[in-house]
C-alpha cells in the first residue's frame, strides 16, 4: 500500500466481508486518537484490530450507507463508544437493509447516525484536518475524506483503474463524473488515494492510466 512518509496519522488498512471492503484506521500518533472509516462486514475482526492500537477510536465514519460498508457499525459503536457518522442523504440506509441494497443477499441494519457529515473540516477531530469531500454518485449521500498530509479516503467513488458502480438505485454515473472531476481529480497528483475496494493508487496514476476518467 501507498504510504505517506513522515505523517503524524497514520492509515491502516484491513479487508472485510464477502464482498473486500476496505476498512481503514486513521490513527493521530501525537493525540493517540483514531478515526474509524468502513468498518464493513467482521464487527469482532475489527474489535480485535482496534484494540492492537492504542489510540482510542472517537468516530466510526461512512463514506457511504451500502451494506458492504455499515456492517459491523452496531457491535463496534457498542464496543468502542464511538457515535457514527454519515452524510444524511445516506443515513436512512443505515436501518434499512432494501435501502442499503443488503436486503436480497445478507440483509444489514446499523444504529442511525449520530451525527451528519457535512462539507468542510471533519468535527471534534484533533489530528491533522480532514476535509469531507461531497462526492455522490455511486450513492446520493457519497462523501470522501482528504487529509492535508496528502491521501484521501475515497469510498466507492475512485478505484485503481476504476470508479464505483452506477448501475445500482440511488447511483448516477453524471454525478459520479463531475464528483471526480470537481473535487478527487483537483487534488495534487501525489496524493495517496485509499479508495473502499482493492489496493492504494494515487490521484496522478489515475489521471494517466484510468480508462474511465475521460479528461480531454
Amino acid at each position: 500500500m501507498n504510504e505517506v512518509r513522515g505523517a503524524r496519522c497514520e492509515v491502516f488498512s484491513m479487508t472485510v466481508g464477502p464482498l473486500e471492503c476496505n476498512c481503514y484506521l486513521v490513527v493521530d500518533r501525537s493525540a493517540e486518537k483514531a478515526l474509524l472509516v468502513d468498518p464493513g462486514a467482521d464487527a469482532q475482526r475489527g474489535f480485535e484490530w482496534c484494540a492492537i492500537h492504542p489510540a482510542r477510536v472517537s468516530m466510526i465514519l461512512n463514506t457511504h450507507g451500502h451494506g458492504d460498508h455499515i456492517g459491523a457499525n452496531g457491535p463496534l459503536k457498542e464496543r468502542l463508544k464511538a457515535p457514527i457518522g454519515i452524510h444524511r442523504e445516506d443515513a436512512p440506509g443505515l436501518t434499512d437493509p432494501v435501502g442499503n441494497l443488503s436486503a436480497y443477499f445478507d440483509p444489514v441494519t446499523s444504529p442511525p447516525a449520530d451525527f451528519f457529515l457535512e462539507p468542510g473540516t471533519l468535527p471534534g477531530w484533533e489530528g491533522p484536518p480532514i476535509e469531507i469531500l461531497e462526492t455522490p454518485g455511486h450513492s446520493p449521500g457519497s462523501v470522501s475524506f482528504y487529509c492535508t498530509e496528502g491521501w484521501v479516503i475515497s469510498g466507492d467513488v475512485l478505484f485503481k483503474m476504476g470508479i464505483g458502480r452506477t448501475d445500482i438505485p440511488g447511483a448516477d454515473l453524471q454525478i459520479l463524473q463531475r464528483s471526480l472531476r470537481d473535487r478527487l481529480l483537483r487534488l495534487p497528483d501525489e496524493t495517496v488515494v485509499y479508495p473502499g475496494h482493492g489496493p492504494a493508487t494515487t490521484i496522478g496514476q489515475e489521471k494517466k492510466n484510468n480508462p474511465f476518467l475521460h479528461l480531454g
